[in-house]
């Protein structure tokens, strides 16, 4: 990933609404969500939630489909993947035991069956 490419998916996600949105679209998975509902479940006003998920597919973080009459976002997994990595790319500098513990702090993926702890914030946001 170029660092033009990082600049801008950085700056995309520097809002509050659209981290929101991104993040959940991570825990959405590949099915991914539609905009409505997308807007729904973060309180925030659909015309707004469109002008964050064109950033956010701008910045090439999500990609959309049409679904019927719907419009359905999801991560592009590959875009977060290569941001993960050029974020932390020199992270150890040879030495893997100095990101260890950082990237044991990253709870992507729980165990089968295991509940998320992750609480909604029920916060309105415009």
């Amino acid at each position: 990933m170029k660092s033009t490419d990082v600049v801008r998916a950085l700056a995309a996600l520097a809002q509050e609404s659209r981290l929101d949105a991104f993040r959940l679209l991570v825990r959405a998975g590949p099915d991914g969500m539609a905009a409505g509902k997308i807007a729904e479940e973060l309180e925030v006003a659909a015309a707004t939630m469109s002008f964050h998920l064109k950033e956010l597919s701008n910045a090439g973080l999500i990609q959309q489909r049409r679904e019927g009459r719907s419009i359905i976002y999801s991560l592009n997994v590959e875009a977060m993947q290569s941001l993960l990595a050029f974020l932390v790319e020199d992270c150890c500098q040879g030495q893997p035991q100095l990101c260890e513990p950082a990237f044991a702090l990253i709870k992507c993926c729980d165990s089968p069956g295991k509940k998320s702890t992750r609480k909604k914030t029920g916060r309105t946001r415009h």
